[in-house]
């Protein structure tokens, strides 16, 4: 349950990236709001899943999702410029955070 709030919480973090930039510097009243409750869920969620999961661990998904996922967005939606470089970094910081998650969490 609480990797399903960090993966919900990570897409919100991806959801209020992208309404930041639509905000045109809080310009835009709905694209503000939409800021202001998106960061206030993600936030809130990732707060109840630190309860239970190791901080580095969670925040590297948390971090990663919301990345990666707003710089797909930002070349899906927003015209962000799309190239080998980009798709290759995305992919690294996926494989970053899966590799921080399969190492042993118990310290030697």
């Amino acid at each position: 349950m609480a990797w399903a709030l960090v993966v919900v919480a990570g897409l919100f973090e991806t959801a209020f990236a992208v309404s930041l930039k639509n905000s045109e510097g809080f310009s835009r009243l709905w694209w503000t709001l939409s800021f202001v409750v998106c960061a206030g869920i993600s936030f809130t969620l990732l707060t109840l899943a630190l309860r239970t999961l190791p901080v580095g661990s969670a925040y590297a998904v948390w971090t990663g999702i919301g990345a990666a996922g707003t710089a797909v967005v930002g070349m899906w939606l927003l015209g962000d410029p799309v190239g080998t470089l980009r798709i290759l970094s995305i992919v690294l910081i996926v494989a970053g955070v899966i590799g921080l998650n399969l190492a042993p969490s118990s310290a030697h």
